[in-house]
């Protein structure tokens, strides 16, 4: 069997038609969810984008002993153990924070193809002050990520030159050249939607036509009060609708040309993200808060950012809807199991072969997403059942680090983010997620805080690490 894998970064579940969206164009995904497995309960392990490929490359629920950090010679990749087993293995990605600065994650592909010049990489020096679409005050990163990605895309003519695009097209390319020599794995990694947002511009005119305002293509992570205006929000929310349409009318381009070589057959396809987006839901912008360039305010991994797409063609499996919940760090043993590999003892994630195979429809009796463990100010998302908790480590964890890379690869200082405490939500009743009930149900938050502390313990997390989380802060 050979193995596609393509991640596209920040996609809203809730922005695809297959899980329900009326407003977006998603045509392609939706066309590929029909003749695929649709599961509804995926969701983001390790947050954000760093983290989340390190889970996907290692088998293993990495934020548990790691922050947003490079990817070292000992952890046990999926490309390596592919590679030795005489697959051909392949890169294509213009995700920069993967590869830049050594961070490595190329390691164990034979080859590997970075499309550049995406938000922070550092590529083009012209032009030297690039024009802003709105004020610079409004802009996050200006003068440094936001500029580069303007150098980056200042010659840019056509749709094809977006980096979704060039992307898409290298994999097609790859497959047309090798899809015959053999069994593979091609992975396939485009940071759009992520912002800045810069769909060409009929894409944005089809979501929000006529405007004429200041375009924040790359807001701050910061409460929509008192920043945005009511148009300019919704102009924002135009303007990732966009590139979601982008991102499928591309990633389309890739699983036609699958369907041309005839290689759905004996290829798993596989369609997921990191992570989701705040536009405005919970009064934020984004998927943290950064008052300022070095400090970061996490806050809680709401279903907007935690709830993500998870689309899955295996040959011979039966298309339809599946229940199970499946995380990312799952996606490296199933792929080892259908390839008929041993699963390293280093791996903590769970094969769902047998799901996709046609079996009983269950796989994790819950789901966590956090950044790592080792922080803090961090919120830990536990899904399970109709019920959803945002819930804290009591104290500073010993030995926690007091400044994190995450979100977009710069070191700020952690902050607490001044926001409500503890969290519980019930999912059915209230799938906004407004009505807090940790103190109405002390049980149930208790429940979930050991259904936590068992899943840190099964990643063979430090005990130390796991200890800061027994006890809820003092404060709820």
């Amino acid at each position: 069997m050979n193995f596609i894998v393509i991640i596209s970064d920040t996609f809203r579940r809730d922005h695809v038609g297959c899980y329900g969206n009326r407003w977006i164009s998603t045509p392609h995904l939706d066309a590929f969810a029909r003749t695929a497995q649709l599961f509804e309960n995926a969701y983001s392990a390790s947050f954000p984008t760093v983290p989340n490929r390190r889970d996907v490359m290692t088998g293993c629920f990495t934020a548990a002993y790691t922050a947003w950090a490079p990817m070292t010679e000992k952890e046990t990749v999926i490309s390596q153990l592919l590679s030795d087993a005489g697959y051909a293995t392949a890169m294509v990605t213009d995700c920069p924070h993967i590869l830049e600065n050594g961070y490595y994650f190329d390691r164990g592909f034979q080859s590997w193809e970075w499309i550049r010049g995406q938000e922070s990489d550092r590529w083009k020096t012209h032009p030297r002050r690039p024009e802003s679409p709105c004020d610079p005050k409004k802009i996050r990163g200006a003068g440094k990520l936001s500029e580069r990605h303007r150098r980056a895309v200042a010659a840019r003519r056509y749709e094809s030159d977006t980096f979704v695009a060039q992307t898409m097209t290298r994999a097609c390319e790859w497959l047309e050249d090798n899809y015959r020599d053999g069994p593979f794995f091609l992975y396939v990694d485009t940071f759009d939607p992520h912002e800045p947002w810069d769909a060409p511009p009929w894409y944005v005119e089809r979501y929000n036509p006529g405007y004429t305002g200041e375009v924040v293509d790359y807001p701050l992570y910061a409460l929509v009060k008192g920043y945005l205006s009511p148009k300019e929000l919704n102009h924002c929310r135009a303007l990732y609708a966009a590139e979601v349409t982008l991102v499928d009318r591309w990633a389309g381009r890739l699983l036609e040309k699958i369907g041309d070589l005839n290689l759905l057959d004996d290829t798993l396809v596989l369609f997921t993200t990191d992570h989701g987006f705040l536009l405005g839901e919970h009064g934020i912008i984004g998927k943290g808060l950064i008052p300022e360039p070095d400090h970061l305010r996490y806050i809680p991994l709401y279903e907007e950012i935690s709830h993500i797409p998870f689309i899955l063609h295996v040959p011979g499996g039966t298309a339809g809807r599946r229940k199970a919940v499946v995380q990312p760090q799952d996606i490296m043993p199933t792929i080892l199991e259908l390839a008929q590999l041993p699963i390293p003892q280093t791996v903590n994630g769970r094969s769902f072969a047998g799901v996709i195979r046609g079996g009983p429809d269950r796989h994790r009796d819950f789901a966590v997403s956090v950044p790592f463990i080792g922080m803090e100010t961090v919120f830990a998302t536990v899904r399970k059942e109709n019920w959803a908790a945002m819930l804290r480590p009591g104290k500073r964890p010993a030995g926690a680090k007091h400044a994190d890379k995450a979100i977009d690869g710069y070191a700020k200082v952690e902050r607490a983010a001044g926001l409500a405490g503890e969290m519980l939500f019930d999912m059915t009743a209230d799938p906004q997620q407004e009505r807090n009930l940790v103190r109405e149900r002390p049980g149930v938050v208790a429940e979930l805080r050991a259904d936590l502390l068992s899943y840190f313990e099964s990643a063979r997390a430090d005990k130390k690490l796991i200890e800061a989380w027994r006890k809820p802060p003092a404060k709820r």
